[in-house]
């Protein structure tokens, strides 16, 4: 097995080579752009990783790798687009950059570039691949739906929320190492397995993200901090922080929530003061520790040695304590 950082290299390595500019120009820039923005490269790491512990050539699995990293970056540009975002990882959103009808254009072709890697694999393994990431790229939709309709409703609830960040992020993290695992000629079993714990490391990593959005620092997050807070993003500091707070705090909390979106410090600075003092902040760290306990525990389901259960526990302790 290698180190993280090793895999992170590797694959980057491998980004690189296929990220070319042809014609149109003006559709391809964008994409190489975007993937050259770096971010954790989290989802194709794991699938590197997944496919070793189930005793296989990381190599065979580059191309899931980049599928699925192709694939998330398409889902962040229009995601950026939907939210007007002006920055993703410290720099320019494609749109900003360029324009919408660009960063709809550009990301459209990056989500059947994705497709086209499975192209790489025989027959049986790309069916397999074709029909979990077809699941996993209709949930992703399915969750940034919800993620929209949450914005304009009062009455979200804690359970809604998990279900919508499930399948928003957590099912890409599932479904990265899950195609590890198929290319690797895992059992259906462990496939099955190594999902769910993809899966509940993913929803304590979005959990993180929205800490992270409130509480983190600009230098190190690489996106707008307080970004959740300007859109009026249900989150899940949000909600604790209603369920917690004292009926004056909520009332105020709701009055700053029906604001239309704006870069507002005294918003930011009052909102993320109501998370502290109800509570909802060491609420949401305890609820990212129990999904990363949760996932832990499924590692006793997998038929693999004890020194990479090890392994998985090091990755996902990292991203419990991350602060990017």
């Amino acid at each position: 097995m290698l180190s993280i950082e090793k895999y992170q290299d590797i694959f980057v390595e491998y980004l690189q080579d296929y990220s070319t500019v042809k014609e149109p120009e003006n559709l391809y820039k964008p994409i190489v752009y975007i993937l050259s923005l770096g971010g954790k490269r989290l989802r194709p790491v794991l699938t590197l990783m997944t496919a070793e512990i189930f005793n296989a050539d990381y190599k065979k699995a580059l191309h899931a790798a980049l599928s699925i990293e192709v694939f998330h970056n398409f889902s962040l540009v229009h995601d950026d687009i939907m939210d007007d975002a002006p920055l993703r990882r410290g720099q320019e959103t494609v749109h900003e950059k360029w324009d919408v009808n660009t960063g709809i254009l550009s990301g459209d072709a990056m989500l059947i570039m994705a497709y086209q890697l499975f192209e790489n694999y025989e027959a049986t393994t790309f069916q397999t691949l074709v029909k979990l990431f077809g699941k996993m790229a209709l949930e992703v939709c399915e969750g940034q739906q919800y993620d929209v309709d949450f914005e304009t409703r009062d009455d979200v609830s804690i359970a809604e929320y998990l279900k919508m960040i499930e399948y928003k992020t957590a099912v890409l993290v599932g479904t990265a190492m899950q195609m590890g695992a198929i290319v690797a000629g895992a059992s259906n079993k462990d496939q099955k397995h190594i999902y769910e714990f993809g899966r509940n490391l993913g929803i304590a990593f979005q959990l993180q993200d929205d800490y992270l959005d409130a509480f983190g620092d600009p230098k190190t997050f690489g996106k707008q901090v307080g970004g959740d807070i300007i859109e009026n993003k249900k989150t899940y500091l949000y909600l604790k922080a209603l369920e917690f707070s004292s009926e004056k705090d909520q009332r105020q909390l709701k009055t700053l929530f029906s604001i239309s979106p704006n870069n507002s410090q005294d918003k930011i600075k009052t909102v993320k003061q109501i998370f502290t003092v109800s509570g909802a902040s060491n609420a949401t760290k305890k609820a990212i520790q129990d999904y990363t306990v949760k996932a832990f525990s499924v590692l006793d389901l997998l038929n693999i040695s004890e020194d990479k259960k090890d392994l998985l526990k090091t990755f996902g302790n990292s991203l419990m304590n991350r602060t990017v």
